[in-house]
This record gives structure tokens, C-alpha cells and sequence, in this order.
């Protein structure tokens, strides 16, 4: 869809929703699979940081001046809840889940 492969038909008519919600100005700025690095720094000195992984949300956008980062989930697997877990708190988000 838009030349955009999704893994399921839930995320691509959640898709279809978010780009309603564009052109009708309710929402602004919509990203698809949006990528948060997973950074770790290294103790002692220097503090390197490295990134040991990365969590592809599968929107993004703005609502009310908001970001917003949005999850279309039917299973939650372990690696999925630590890993929303880590984005929250490292950048200050919200995940939603639909």
C-alpha cells in the first residue's frame, strides 16, 4: 500500500486510518515503521555509548502539538514488552498500543 509492505492486514488498515486522520488535519507529520536506537553507555571513563539494538515502532505523528508512537499489536512477545519498556523511558514516549 503507497509502496509500503505491512507484516499484517491490521497494521495496514490502521494505516489507512492515520492517513484519513492526515488529510482531515487531525494529525500531522505521520511516519511509518519510525526507528528509536537502543543506546547503552559504558562505564568508567570515557563513557562510550553504544547502541545495542532498536525498537521500529509502526507510526508516528503529532496530535495536538503531541507525539505520538503507535503499536499494532496482537501478540505481545517478551522481547516486544522490554523493549517498549526501554523507548518509554529512554526518549520520554508513550507507546500506544491498537
Amino acid at each position: 500500500m503507497d509502496g509500503i509492505v505491512f507484516p499484517s492486514k491490521r497494521e495496514a488498515a490502521r494505516y489507512l486510518e492515520l492517513k484519513l486522520l492526515e488529510r482531515a488535519g487531525e494529525i500531522t507529520g505521520l511516519e511509518v515503521h519510525p526507528v528509536y536506537k537502543l543506546p547503552i553507555k559504558s562505564i568508567g571513563k570515557p563513557h562510550k555509548v553504544t547502541f545495542v539494538g532498536s525498537y521500529i515502532a509502526d507510526f508516528a505523528y503529532k496530535e495536538d502539538g503531541k507525539e505520538i508512537v503507535e503499536d499494532c499489536k496482537g501478540v505481545k512477545t517478551t522481547t516486544y514488552r522490554l523493549k517498549k519498556r526501554l523507548v518509554e523511558a529512554l526518549y520520554g514516549i508513550e507507546v500506544r498500543e491498537t
